[in-house]
């Protein structure tokens, strides 16, 4: 699976890149702190595939990196060869980018 660390997703936000972000999250999480991604919650992540892009790179984000790496696999059974997994989630994104985010 590949992985990309909020290092580089503040990279590629800095830089423009087209890319997808997706919060698997479940929307009352989304609503405490986001990065500005899709929201689909893991659970209907498969149902709601079609709002997955397959011609650019997908990021695939949660709270901590376990429930994006779970939909990243979902989705790679389904065919997706784009995905990348955010390492650590948003409690890395709060740690090493956004100390003031609120995270719960």
């Amino acid at each position: 699976m590949k992985e990309v660390t909020v290092q580089e997703l503040k990279e590629m936000i800095d830089r423009n890149e087209d890319f997808q972000l997706i919060d698997v999250r479940e929307p009352f999480e989304y609503e405490v702190s986001n990065l500005n991604g899709l929201n689909i919650p893991l659970a209907g992540i498969v149902i709601e595939s079609d709002k997955v892009s397959k011609d650019k790179p997908v990021i695939i984000q949660c709270r901590s990196g376990k429930r994006s790496a779970q939909a990243v696999m979902l989705l790679e059974q389904q065919g997706f060869d784009n995905l990348a997994n955010l390492t650590g989630g948003i409690l890395a994104w709060k740690e090493e980018i956004d100390p003031e985010m609120d995270v719960y």
